[in-house]
């Protein structure tokens, strides 16, 4: 679908956007099927969406049958609904005798096959005498002929539904470090090592614990699909809606308002979704026209959503997938995760917020006016109820429990808000099961009377929804959404599990870490002496070290990031920067929030950035274009996750500990940083600032991160000229009015 003049300025349907959706999202896309074999489909999302559903509240199976009944799922839908290959009709109903429901017969077979290869582990896991199979315990290590088969079947089908899914570069990255592994002796240098045999390769990649079968797809099918599930049902019972409406009561009536609106809420809906896609397309339908109504360019009106969507992934409680993946890497509750997340969110939000601003006072832009703005009692008086999900899921995810547990009430609170009513009886039954659920809990010691309490008067208070009630089948469809949305990132989660087993394997992630340390120290020692005067140094090499080896690791994430997804890009970063800085004393959820971050701004980066194309689409604008203004507002925050390497305070809950005065003040000093680099990247802050004031704010900006007294006197000291130009102007404004 491409977007015309007519469809540019005005609310696009839910059918515009959806096309738009699936245009630029390659994990939307999906082929057409026959009637029967939709039914099938359907079938098996429904009840890939219950298994996941039941097991997070009642028992989870071992992991290796709950990977695999996981993959089984993933193996068939994505073979169902993604084509070999995507040319310009390859999503459209074709039929013939070698397709079934409009299915090539060649990729029912790999769904077989693959479907198989899920399974086998599970089944074979006490052994199979009958076919001379032992133990798993006894094969470790030395696979037989059945493990190597299926082993080589699911190691081939795990990459191809990637691609699928996401497309070439991923699988392509992922075949380099297989080659690493199998030709380890052909490498040069500090990179060469003894080899994996083929044999013990395979196993590795197989067998649970590392490999496809490891952290990356336990995470993905315990944890991260419910909270997808989540928000996918949440937005459709009304809590996405009563965010853009808070947001706009909050913002529009302010200087630049539907932009501030873009902002507000993609930081509301960012905290029930972590697809920056999304968040584009369900916050932009109404804030990317307004904008444009408001005088704003279509490009930059595109590039504010892209850009303030991408935060999705950072903002919490409910994150992206790295952010789950990141929890069990560190070995650190999910909780401890959120809370370090807040201020690298804040610090996001409040770099496109400022931007925005000074872009709406240049170009004198005004806010909506009182009557285009929802009515505050309105939308509290229909909108209350769809909070109480929320609240549930993080009354019990702070209290201690598993996320998926969390992810299992807020769920059911979702769907007790959209389906039971009142003054219908019938429909109480879904209130009276969770409500039962929760009190047997209890009794079983499960739950305590604190958290039993909140979760059944939230299903009480949930049945008084003044908003119209969802059917089943609607709701049936939602969760079908939700599973086709889960697809790409759990594709994702067991082709990248491969990379984890690589580098686990042969320790590349040191090694190349290592090279980033060893170059930066070399770097480092050059520029050391050229800024040596006798015996008074203007920077010490320890520190040089240290910020060039941020910069090759920021360059590498911005770099890799063009095609690959935050959540595999994180994964293959971190095992490089986590040694690497380590080795000068960075705590461990420093680095690995330092990469986090850089992930999200490589989704806003062109020549590959998905986000941005999408809000094109809606604003009808230049999609290159819109992207380059996305990444501009994403300018004053770029250099933002040093501070978190430098001032870990920042993150709550580092190793060095929290103090509230030095957070204060290095937080302060971030925010000014952010600001200053915001007014130098659009030309104005009380007033116009010439290009050479610019350069020195930038400058100043950048020096501002650094966490320390001199650092931010000499920041100021740069700025000076530009502020006292500032305040001359308004001066003489002022004194002409």
């Amino acid at each position: 679908m491409t977007t015309t003049p007519d469809t540019a300025d005005r609310d696009l349907t839910a059918e515009e956007l959806a096309e738009i959706e699936k245009k630029y999202d390659e994990g939307a896309a999906t082929r057409e099927v026959g009637p029967k074999f939709g039914l099938f489909l359907r079938a098996v999302s429904l009840a890939f969406a219950m298994y996941h559903y039941l097991t997070a509240g009642f028992s989870l199976p071992p992991d290796h049958w709950h990977m695999g009944w996981h993959l089984s799922g993933l193996f068939i839908l994505t073979y169902a609904l993604f084509p070999a290959f995507k040319g310009k009709n390859a999503f459209a109903l074709k039929t013939g005798p070698l397709r079934l429901g409009g299915v090539p017969y060649f990729d029912i077979l790999l769904m077989i096959l693959g479907v198989s290869a899920a399974l086998y582990l599970g089944m074979a896991w006490r052994g199979i005498p009958l076919f001379g199979i032992e133990e798993q315990t006894f094969r470790m290590g030395n696979p037989n002929s059945y493990d190597m088969v299926f082993g080589i079947i699911i190691i081939l089908l795990v990459l191809d539904i990637a691609r699928r899914t996401l497309g070439w570069v991923l699988p392509g990255i992922i075949c380099v470090f297989i080659a690493y592994a199998l030709f380890g002796p052909i490498f040069p240098g500090i990179l060469q090592h003894p080899g994996v045999k083929f044999r013990t390769f395979v196993s590795s990649m197989y067998f649970p614990q590392e490999g496809i079968f490891g952290v990356t797809l336990w995470v993905v099918s315990t944890i991260v699909f419910h909270f997808v599930l989540f928000g996918v049902i949440a937005q459709r019972t009304g809590l996405g809606q009563l965010f853009i409406d808070n947001a706009s009561i909050l913002a529009g009536r302010y200087t630049g308002g539907p932009a501030k609106v873009s902002v507000v809420s993609s930081a509301f809906f960012g905290t029930i979704s972590g697809s920056s896609v999304a968040n584009t397309v369900s916050t932009g339908a109404l804030t990317i026209p307004n904008m444009k109504r408001l005088g704003y360019p279509g490009h930059f009106a595109g590039g504010v959503e892209a850009a303030a969507s991408a935060g999705g992934q950072i903002t919490p409680p409910i994150m992206g997938a790295a952010a789950f993946i990141m929890a069990e890497f560190l070995e650190l509750p999910y909780t401890t995760i959120v809370i370090a997340a807040i201020f690298p969110a804040i610090l996001h939000y409040v770099g496109v917020f400022t931007v925005v601003h000074l872009m709406a006072r240049k170009l004198d832009l005004k806010g909506l006016s009182k009557e285009m703005l929802p009515k505050f009692k309105e939308v509290w008086a229909t909108g209350w109820a769809n909070l109480v999900p929320l609240v549930g899921l993080l009354v019990v995810l702070f209290s201690g429990y598993t996320p998926f547990m969390a992810a299992f009430c807020g769920i059911s609170l979702s769907l007790v808000v959209g389906m039971s009513r009142i003054k219908e009886p019938l429909t109480l039954v879904y209130a009276a099961l969770f409500a039962g659920f929760a009190l047997w809990k209890f009794s079983n010691g499960g739950f305590d009377l604190t958290i039993t309490s909140v979760l059944v008067i939230g299903a009480i208070i949930a049945t008084f929804n003044p908003q119209d009630r969802i059917k089943l089948p609607q709701m049936a469809e939602t969760m079908e959404l939700g599973v086709k949305y889960a697809l790409a990132v759990g594709a994702a989660s067991a082709a990248v599990g491969i990379v984890v087993g690589v580098i686990n394997t042969t320790g590349v992630g040191f090694r190349i870490g290592f090279m980033v340390t060893q170059g930066a120290s070399s770097l480092a020692d050059s520029i050391f002496t050229l800024t040596t005067f006798g015996n008074w140094a203007l920077f010490a090499v320890e520190d040089l070290t240290l910020f060039i080896s941020l910069v090759f690791i920021a360059l590498a994430c911005i770099l890799m990031g063009a095609g690959i997804p935050t959540t595999a890009l994180y994964i293959m970063l971190v095992s490089v920067a986590q040694p690497a800085l380590a080795q000068l004393g960075v705590p461990p959820i420093a680095s690995h929030m330092f990469v986090l971050y850089y992930g999200v701004v490589a989704e806003i980066t062109p020549p590959v950035c998905t986000s941005a194309y999408a809000a094109a689409a809606i604003a009808n604008s230049n999609p290159f274009r819109t992207g380059i203004s996305a990444f501009t507002l994403g300018l004053g925050k770029v250099i933002a996750p040093m501070a978190f390497v430098y001032a870990p305070v920042l993150l709550f809950v580092s190793s060095t500990g929290f103090d509230l005065w030095e957070f204060t003040y290095t937080a302060i000093t971030c925010i000014a940083g952010v600001v200053a680099l915001s007014a130098a990247v659009v030309g104005y802050w009380l007033a116009p600032i010439r290009t050479f004031g610019r350069w020195l704010l930038a400058i100043a900006g950048l020096v501002f991160i650094a966490p320390t007294l001199q650092a931010d006197l000499v920041a100021l000291l740069i700025a000076s000229p530009v502020l006292i130009s500032q305040f001359s102007q308004i001066r003489r404004q002022g004194a002409a009015a």
